[in-house]
Protein backbone atom coordinates (compact mmCIF):
# COMPACT_ATOMS: atom_id res chain seq x y z
CA UNK A 1 0.00 0.00 0.00
CA UNK A 2 1.38 3.39 -1.00
CA UNK A 3 1.60 6.04 1.71
CA UNK A 4 -0.81 8.20 -0.31
CA UNK A 5 -3.37 5.38 0.00
CA UNK A 6 -2.59 4.72 3.66
CA UNK A 7 -2.62 8.31 4.94
CA UNK A 8 -6.42 8.82 4.75
CA UNK A 9 -6.91 5.63 6.75
CA UNK A 10 -4.21 6.72 9.18
CA UNK A 11 -5.84 10.11 9.68
CA UNK A 12 -9.14 8.38 10.40
CA UNK A 13 -7.47 6.08 12.93
CA UNK A 14 -5.82 9.00 14.71
CA UNK A 15 -9.13 10.83 14.97
CA UNK A 16 -11.16 7.79 16.03
CA UNK A 17 -8.67 6.38 18.52
CA UNK A 18 -7.38 9.70 19.87
CA UNK A 19 -3.77 8.92 18.99
CA UNK A 20 -1.05 11.45 18.16
CA UNK A 21 0.99 11.62 14.97
CA UNK A 22 3.69 13.47 16.91
CA UNK A 23 3.93 10.66 19.47
CA UNK A 24 4.12 8.09 16.67
CA UNK A 25 7.03 9.98 15.14
CA UNK A 26 8.74 10.43 18.51
CA UNK A 27 8.68 6.65 19.01
CA UNK A 28 10.24 6.22 15.56
CA UNK A 29 13.16 8.38 16.62
CA UNK A 30 13.70 6.08 19.60
CA UNK A 31 13.47 3.04 17.31
CA UNK A 32 16.17 4.40 15.01
CA UNK A 33 18.45 5.23 17.94
CA UNK A 34 18.29 1.81 19.63
CA UNK A 35 18.77 -0.21 16.43
CA UNK A 36 21.97 1.44 15.21
CA UNK A 37 23.86 -1.83 15.74
CA UNK A 38 21.08 -4.10 14.44
CA UNK A 39 21.15 -6.00 11.15
CA UNK A 40 18.94 -3.44 9.42
CA UNK A 41 17.88 -4.40 5.92
CA UNK A 42 15.98 -2.78 3.10
CA UNK A 43 12.77 -4.66 2.22
CA UNK A 44 14.19 -5.30 -1.26
CA UNK A 45 17.03 -7.23 0.39
CA UNK A 46 14.59 -9.84 1.76
CA UNK A 47 11.95 -9.79 -0.97
CA UNK A 48 13.14 -13.15 -2.32
CA UNK A 49 12.01 -14.79 0.94
CA UNK A 50 8.38 -14.08 0.01
CA UNK A 51 6.62 -16.25 -2.55
CA UNK A 52 3.32 -15.67 -4.35
CA UNK A 53 1.39 -17.36 -1.55
CA UNK A 54 1.57 -16.74 2.20
CA UNK A 55 -0.05 -17.66 5.49
CA UNK A 56 -0.43 -14.90 8.07
CA UNK A 57 -0.95 -16.00 11.67
CA UNK A 58 -2.96 -13.87 14.09
CA UNK A 59 -3.42 -14.31 17.81
CA UNK A 60 -7.13 -15.13 18.03
CA UNK A 61 -8.32 -18.03 20.20
CA UNK A 62 -9.00 -20.05 17.05
CA UNK A 63 -5.34 -20.12 15.93
CA UNK A 64 -4.59 -23.73 16.87
CA UNK A 65 -7.85 -25.06 15.41
CA UNK A 66 -7.29 -23.11 12.18
CA UNK A 67 -3.79 -24.53 11.79
CA UNK A 68 -5.04 -28.06 12.50
CA UNK A 69 -7.85 -27.82 9.95
CA UNK A 70 -5.95 -25.91 7.26
CA UNK A 71 -2.22 -26.65 6.95
CA UNK A 72 -0.27 -23.41 6.41
CA UNK A 73 0.99 -22.70 2.90
CA UNK A 74 3.65 -20.55 1.29
CA UNK A 75 5.65 -17.94 3.18
CA UNK A 76 4.84 -18.06 6.90
CA UNK A 77 4.32 -14.62 8.44
CA UNK A 78 3.46 -14.28 12.11
CA UNK A 79 2.09 -11.40 14.14
CA UNK A 80 4.26 -10.80 17.18
CA UNK A 81 1.81 -11.92 19.86
CA UNK A 82 1.25 -15.25 18.12
CA UNK A 83 4.89 -16.29 17.66
CA UNK A 84 5.11 -18.45 20.78
CA UNK A 85 1.86 -20.25 19.97
CA UNK A 86 2.92 -20.85 16.36
CA UNK A 87 6.34 -22.17 17.36
CA UNK A 88 4.70 -24.46 19.92
CA UNK A 89 2.89 -26.03 16.96
CA UNK A 90 6.24 -26.80 15.35
CA UNK A 91 6.01 -23.96 12.83
CA UNK A 92 8.99 -21.67 12.28
CA UNK A 93 7.93 -18.31 10.84
CA UNK A 94 9.79 -16.86 7.89
CA UNK A 95 8.87 -13.36 9.05
CA UNK A 96 7.56 -11.74 12.23
CA UNK A 97 5.62 -8.48 12.32
CA UNK A 98 5.68 -6.93 15.77
CA UNK A 99 5.11 -3.81 17.82
CA UNK A 100 6.90 -5.68 20.62
CA UNK A 101 3.73 -6.45 22.58
CA UNK A 102 3.15 -9.93 23.97
CA UNK A 103 5.76 -12.54 24.87
CA UNK A 104 9.03 -11.18 23.53
CA UNK A 105 11.11 -14.33 24.12
CA UNK A 106 9.77 -16.36 21.19
CA UNK A 107 10.09 -13.33 18.92
CA UNK A 108 13.77 -13.00 19.78
CA UNK A 109 14.24 -16.74 19.29
CA UNK A 110 12.64 -16.62 15.84
CA UNK A 111 14.94 -13.74 14.93
CA UNK A 112 18.01 -15.62 16.16
CA UNK A 113 16.95 -18.55 13.99
CA UNK A 114 16.84 -16.33 10.90
CA UNK A 115 13.33 -14.92 10.64
CA UNK A 116 13.17 -11.40 9.27
CA UNK A 117 11.51 -9.13 11.83
CA UNK A 118 9.46 -6.07 10.92
CA UNK A 119 9.74 -3.96 14.09
CA UNK A 120 7.10 -1.28 14.43
CA UNK A 121 7.12 1.96 16.44
CA UNK A 122 3.99 3.90 17.42
CA UNK A 123 3.06 6.36 20.11
CA UNK A 124 2.03 3.74 22.66
CA UNK A 125 5.08 1.49 22.57
CA UNK A 126 8.06 3.78 23.15
CA UNK A 127 9.03 1.97 26.36
CA UNK A 128 8.90 -1.41 24.61
CA UNK A 129 10.97 -0.06 21.73
CA UNK A 130 13.58 1.19 24.19
CA UNK A 131 13.70 -2.16 26.01
CA UNK A 132 13.56 -4.69 23.18
CA UNK A 133 14.02 -3.31 19.67
CA UNK A 134 17.81 -3.53 19.81
CA UNK A 135 17.85 -7.18 20.92
CA UNK A 136 16.91 -8.85 17.62
CA UNK A 137 19.85 -10.67 16.06
CA UNK A 138 18.39 -11.56 12.68
CA UNK A 139 17.55 -9.17 9.83
CA UNK A 140 15.30 -6.27 10.88
CA UNK A 141 13.09 -3.90 8.89
CA UNK A 142 11.94 -0.77 10.73
CA UNK A 143 8.33 0.32 10.22
CA UNK A 144 6.08 3.23 11.14
CA UNK A 145 2.43 4.12 10.71
CA UNK A 146 3.37 7.76 10.10
CA UNK A 147 5.35 9.20 7.20
CA UNK A 148 8.14 6.85 6.03
CA UNK A 149 11.74 7.98 5.63
CA UNK A 150 15.02 6.56 4.34
CA UNK A 151 15.43 3.70 6.81
CA UNK A 152 11.89 3.44 8.21
CA UNK A 153 9.15 2.01 6.00
CA UNK A 154 5.36 2.16 5.89
CA UNK A 155 3.44 -0.54 4.04
CA UNK A 156 0.12 0.28 5.71
CA UNK A 157 -1.55 -1.52 8.59
CA UNK A 158 -2.64 -0.70 12.12
CA UNK A 159 -2.42 -3.89 14.18
CA UNK A 160 0.31 -6.51 13.80
CA UNK A 161 -2.12 -8.78 11.94
CA UNK A 162 -3.36 -6.46 9.22
CA UNK A 163 0.10 -4.87 8.95
CA UNK A 164 1.48 -8.36 8.25
CA UNK A 165 -1.08 -8.72 5.45
CA UNK A 166 -0.05 -5.33 4.01
CA UNK A 167 3.61 -6.35 4.17
CA UNK A 168 2.88 -9.68 2.46
CA UNK A 169 1.08 -7.88 -0.35
CA UNK A 170 3.90 -5.36 -0.71
CA UNK A 171 6.47 -8.15 -0.87
CA UNK A 172 4.69 -9.81 -3.78
CA UNK A 173 2.30 -12.31 -2.17
CA UNK A 174 -0.91 -12.52 -4.20
CA UNK A 175 -2.83 -15.09 -2.18
CA UNK A 176 -2.84 -14.76 1.61
CA UNK A 177 -4.39 -17.32 3.95
CA UNK A 178 -5.40 -15.91 7.34
CA UNK A 179 -5.16 -18.23 10.35
CA UNK A 180 -5.90 -17.14 13.91
CA UNK A 181 -7.91 -14.09 12.82
CA UNK A 182 -11.21 -13.19 14.47
CA UNK A 183 -12.14 -9.55 13.98
CA UNK A 184 -15.39 -9.94 15.93
CA UNK A 185 -14.08 -11.51 19.14
CA UNK A 186 -10.80 -10.07 20.44
CA UNK A 187 -8.63 -12.43 22.46
CA UNK A 188 -8.58 -11.47 26.13
CA UNK A 189 -5.20 -10.08 27.15
CA UNK A 190 -4.12 -8.89 30.57
CA UNK A 191 -3.97 -5.10 30.73
CA UNK A 192 -5.86 -4.69 27.45
CA UNK A 193 -9.27 -3.00 27.19
CA UNK A 194 -11.56 -5.29 25.13
CA UNK A 195 -13.56 -2.33 23.82
CA UNK A 196 -10.43 -0.61 22.54
CA UNK A 197 -9.20 -3.86 21.02
CA UNK A 198 -12.53 -4.30 19.24
CA UNK A 199 -12.20 -0.83 17.71
CA UNK A 200 -8.66 -1.63 16.59
CA UNK A 201 -9.86 -4.82 14.93
CA UNK A 202 -12.59 -2.94 13.07
CA UNK A 203 -9.88 -0.74 11.61
CA UNK A 204 -7.80 -3.83 10.81
CA UNK A 205 -10.72 -5.15 8.79
CA UNK A 206 -11.08 -1.88 6.91
CA UNK A 207 -7.37 -1.86 6.11
CA UNK A 208 -7.45 -5.39 4.68
CA UNK A 209 -10.62 -4.64 2.72
CA UNK A 210 -8.84 -1.71 1.07
CA UNK A 211 -6.05 -3.84 -0.41
CA UNK A 212 -6.06 -4.47 -4.13
CA UNK A 213 -4.46 -7.09 -6.40
CA UNK A 214 -4.42 -9.72 -3.66
CA UNK A 215 -6.72 -12.59 -2.67
CA UNK A 216 -7.25 -12.74 1.09
CA UNK A 217 -8.64 -16.09 2.27
CA UNK A 218 -10.51 -15.79 5.58
CA UNK A 219 -11.46 -19.01 7.34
Amino acid sequence: MRYSEWEPLYSGILEDMGYSREEDESSVRVLKAVTLNSDLVDPDDVRERFGPEATVFGDADRLESDVSAHPPVGTLICSGSAVGRVMALGIMPDAVVTDLDGDIGPQLEASARGAVTFVHAHGDNGDLVMSYAGLFRGPVVLTTQSRPENTVFNFGGFTDGDRAVCIAQEMGCRRILLEGFDLDRPRAKEGSDPAVKARKLRWAGRVMDSLRDVEIVRL
